[in-house]
């Protein structure tokens, strides 16, 4: 399976600990150039750098250039991540994408074309038929080319790095690690530190270097812990104890962690801000289809492909001002929509995913669901 192969390399839980803060470091170092751009056009407007909102900070630089940046962190990002893998889990790049001998492309490329298709009809179908007042032709050629380039370049390695490090790297590291005695701890006392790091950052908002020390703290403080034997034993021993451990090392634990994980992701995208947190429905309902598809078939292809086309298609065929890409796009969207609605959030979640789910279970000839959704996190046993 997809999650067991990750016992064939290095993966013990603090690798994945330390792996994961080295990639948020290069993450940060790859938004570097992306904040110096913002801070030095708000200088030259004259407008203060400490009040620039994520709306504000979009709209401050050319549209293209503004693309670039944003998107140059995530390749950086994907970069570390996949350093990561090589040289401290000793991770080939196929055994990061796939359970098969060799990444199947073909697989990519169908759900690519598919979602692509799929998902420009429906904004060309809205356009043509039902709110044709709500879009204005935006499409300008030398622009838009700039554009073609930079999204065919960059948005494949955006939403590669995004589903390599949640349908990948943290998919195969919950799993391999909630075989672990200690793991319920450990997951109990991630949720304790993050929820409480989120509550006194709303109250104080933490600069990078105090929140980085904060951080540290709660790693040295886990550690402190794992180190009580006594309090250990008697902690494990006990029956809530070991029914939480039998309940979390299934393969269902890094299913909704990550999926979760993937839609408090965006919490801070304008789309939030301008719909309202409903729209977090949206996100974690689709890290829970791509996490599906990725259990289901053994491998990323398909949910890199997905990923892929919805991004690409939705950068080069329509914007508007409260998105997080904001385009030389074809068409932009003037609407202004004070609350998402069914068709945003709902339909593509319960109705257009689960058909899309069913197509590719009658073409890949899914089977077992139950196993591969719910089952048992399991070392595999080596051959004599």
């Amino acid at each position: 399976m997809y999650i067991s192969q990750a016992f064939n390399v290095l993966h013990e839980w603090w690798r994945y600990l330390v792996g994961l803060v080295i990639i948020i470091i290069a993450v940060i170092i790859g938004q570097i150039p992306f904040t110096v751009a913002v801070f030095f056009q708000a200088y030259k407007n004259g407008d203060s750098i400490l009040g620039l909102d994520e709306q504000k900070m979009m709209s401050l630089l050319e549209p293209n250039l503004n693309l670039f940046l944003m998107l140059l962190s995530f390749a950086i990002g994907l970069v570390g991540l996949l350093l990561v893998a090589k040289y401290l889990h000793k991770e080939t790049f196929t055994q990061l994408t796939t359970s098969r001998k060799k990444i199947d492309w073909k697989r990519f490329w169908f759900i690519f074309i598919l979602w692509g298709l799929v998902s420009s009809s429906f904004v060309l179908i809205d356009y043509y038929y039902f709110s044709p007042d709500d879009y204005v032709v935006n499409f300008k050629l030398v622009p838009f080319i700039i554009l073609s380039v930079i999204a065919i370049l960059l948005v494949p390695l955006q939403t590669s790095f995004e589903e390599y490090l949640f349908r990948g790297y943290l998919m195969q590291g919950i799993g391999v690690s909630s075989i672990y005695l200690n793991f319920p701890l450990i997951f109990i006392y991630t949720i304790i530190c993050l929820v409480s790091f989120l509550y006194l950052n709303s109250l104080y908002s933490f600069s990078f270097m105090l929140g980085l020390l904060i951080f540290a703290f709660f790693i040295g403080f886990l550690f402190f812990l794992l180190n009580q034997k006594t309090l250990l034993i008697k902690l494990t021993n006990s029956t809530f104890y070991k029914l939480l451990y039998k309940i979390l090392s299934r393969n269902t634990t890094p299913l909704l962690v990550t999926s979760f994980a993937f839609g408090l992701l965006h919490i801070s995208n304008p789309e939030v801000d301008k719909l309202g947190n409903v729209i977090l429905i949206y996100y974690i309902g689709t890290g829970l289809f791509l996490g599906i598809m990725t259990l289901m078939d053994e491998g990323m292809e398909l949910s890199l492909g997905f990923h892929a086309a919805n991004n690409l298609f939705t950068a080069l065929l329509v914007t508007a001002d409260w998105t997080a890409f904001q385009t030389h796009s074809i068409l932009k969207d003037m609407s202004d929509p004070t609350e998402a609605g069914f068709v945003d959030i709902f339909m593509p979640v319960f109705i257009v995913f689960p058909i899309i789910l069913l197509i590719l279970s009658k073409k890949y000839r899914w089977t077992n669901w139950k196993e591969k959704l719910f089952g048992k996190v399991e070392q595999p046993q080596l051959e004599n």
